[in-house]
């Protein structure tokens, strides 16, 4: 059986195909391209609109049972630099590095296949993470591991992308929308919410070192659907990385919104399935 998240899909191919061979297309860089492209955009938009109505006349005046959202780079974001934030602890253990060095490290580290596992975050992380800290700054010392991992437990490493979140997500838990969030992270993700004082806010979590399966894998969204007891096809994933967050959400069978393209705010997220704020 289709869910509606492929009739969506179907809408918006049947629109392109339909119009692909319309002049408009093949003469990138002429005005009729743009009035063309102009068309396909707005005839896409109403596409969306329609399938917004169509869930919203299975469900009522809700479009989705629950809503699933992904933590770093959606919900909390690092309140400094990562690598201002390594130099920073990392001057009294010897660091020597320049911020701009860190960074260049550390994408280097963080792109490395992790061969001790299929997962990078197992349990804590730490065996991940003390790879990562050493190959960013060349630092092995154990204790100024420690304080750097320890700080990114706290509030003072983190702030919330939304500072209406806390509004947003009271009217849609009232709304009967269930929450959860789904993040490819260590166990410091409870603490973590704990510490911003937003772990209340939702009916459960699902994090990749517990559930041992990281996003895109759909294994992570279909925890979050079991721990929240809702079918895939009733829920929407927002999120701000397209293959992790909409591609894994989709394979999962569940509808997804690109945090920053979609959607940008919590109030948006909420209008969109039908609450009022």
């Amino acid at each position: 059986m289709a869910t509606a998240g492929t009739k969506l899909t179907r809408v918006l191919s049947r629109f392109f195909i339909n119009n692909v061979n319309n002049k408009p297309w093949r003469v990138m860089g002429s005005g009729s391209s743009f009035n063309g492209l102009a068309k396909y955009s707005t005839a896409a938009s109403t596409a969306v609109k329609d399938y917004e109505d169509y869930r919203k006349s299975l469900y009522g005046d809700i479009s989705h049972r629950a809503l699933l959202v992904d933590a770093v780079g959606t919900l909390v974001v690092p309140s400094q630099p990562m690598a201002q934030i390594y130099r920073q602890i990392g001057e009294k253990y010897g660091v020597e590095y320049s911020e701009d060095e860190i960074l260049n490290r550390y994408r280097w580290a963080y792109g490395q296949p992790w061969g001790r596992s299929r997962l990078r975050y197992v349990n804590d992380g730490r065996p991940f993470w003390q790879f990562i800290v050493s190959s960013s700054t060349g630092c092995s010392d154990a204790r100024y591991f420690e304080e750097l991992y320890s700080y990114y437990t706290t509030e003072k490493a983190w702030h919330l992308c939304d500072p209406d979140a806390e509004k947003v997500f009271e009217a849609i838990r009232k709304a009967g929308v269930k929450l959860a969030v789904v993040s490819n992270f260590d166990t410091r993700l409870r603490p973590l919410l704990r510490a911003l004082n937003c772990d209340h806010w939702f009916d459960a979590v699902a994090v990749s070192a517990e559930v041992a399966a990281e996003k895109p894998n759909p294994t992570i969204f279909l925890k979050a659907c079991e721990l929240l007891e809702v079918k895939p096809e009733d829920v929407v994933h927002v999120g701000d990385d397209r293959r992790n967050d909409i591609w894994g959400a989709r394979d999962a069978g569940c509808d997804a919104w690109l945090w920053g393209s979609d959607v940008h705010s919590f109030e948006e997220v909420a209008q969109r399935i039908g609450v009022r704020v």
